[in-house]
């Protein structure tokens, strides 16, 4: 119950931050702070293969500057277990129709045991450094193609030491489907390697949205392809309610 509360309190803090951002002194410098609370049948990771196979709700921020922006990202199952914690740094170099992210963070990992002690419950953190490499390329306004890099280490036992998870990537935004709805699909193909360990896998993401109406319903789906890599499920899906918000701050001359 009381982790519950924490969660309740989490969600409606971040709901009074970004109703403040919408009023914020426009005299600030040119600066951004958005986020999104999301709320799914089943959380599914950064990297699709692994899923919490449980309902769950996951924050995330996004507060920069210019090219740098801190990106934490705090996931959590829906009874107020925490599952992963990620504590993005990102910086974002644009030309033109190329977009590169280069980032970089420290993760913690959180896993339930049963104490060998006296048969109780304890949650095991796990702790990881990885970073990330992404170019992207506009074809159009709204459709894009890319390539997605992720090197994670490992540093304590029974986790990976080495992981790279590199993806195939594209997207195809505003799609319309009537005056106000739209669409939005990023299929990908990737693959993973964990030590001696590897596969391939496809996986999609879709979003329908309202237009100026902060919330709307996203999916994922994940296949396997032919892999090695043990533990994991060959299909995973999940469908989200997301509630997202976005202020860009300006300063005044």
């Amino acid at each position: 119950m009381q982790r519950i509360k924490i969660l309740l309190a989490f969600t409606f803090s971040l709901c009074v931050l970004s109703s403040l951002s919408q009023n914020a002194d426009s005299t600030k410098p040119v600066s951004h702070f958005s986020g999104s609370i999301i709320l799914t049948n089943n959380g599914i990771s950064l990297i699709p293969t692994f899923s919490l196979n449980d309902p769950a709700i996951l924050f995330s921020l996004s507060i920069g500057k210019g090219r740098f922006s801190f990106e934490p990202d705090m996931r959590f199952a829906l009874e107020g277990k925490p599952w992963s914690f990620l504590f993005w740094s990102r910086y974002r170099i644009k030309a033109e129709k190329f977009l590169v992210t280069l980032g970089i963070h420290p993760a913690l990992n959180f896993r339930t045991q049963i104490s060998h002690t006296d048969s109780s419950e304890m949650i095991v953190t796990r702790r990881f450094l990885a970073g990330e490499f992404a170019p992207n390329y506009s074809i159009s306004r709204n459709i894009s193609v890319g390539v997605y890099y992720l090197y994670s280490r490992g540093f304590d036992a029974g986790t990976p030491e080495n992981t790279h998870f590199v993806t195939v990537n594209a997207g195809f935004r505003n799609i319309r489907l009537g005056n106000q709805l739209f669409a939005q699909v990023i299929p990908q193909f990737y693959y993973l390697k964990q030590d001696a360990l590897d596969g391939f896998y496809f996986t999609s993401t879709f979003s329908l949205a309202k237009k100026n109406f902060p919330l709307f319903i996203q999916s994922i789906i994940n296949k396997e392809i032919e892999s090695e890599i043990t533990g994991t499920r060959s299909f995973v899906w999940n469908v989200s309610l997301i509630y997202s918000f976005n202020k860009i701050y300006v300063q005044q001359k």
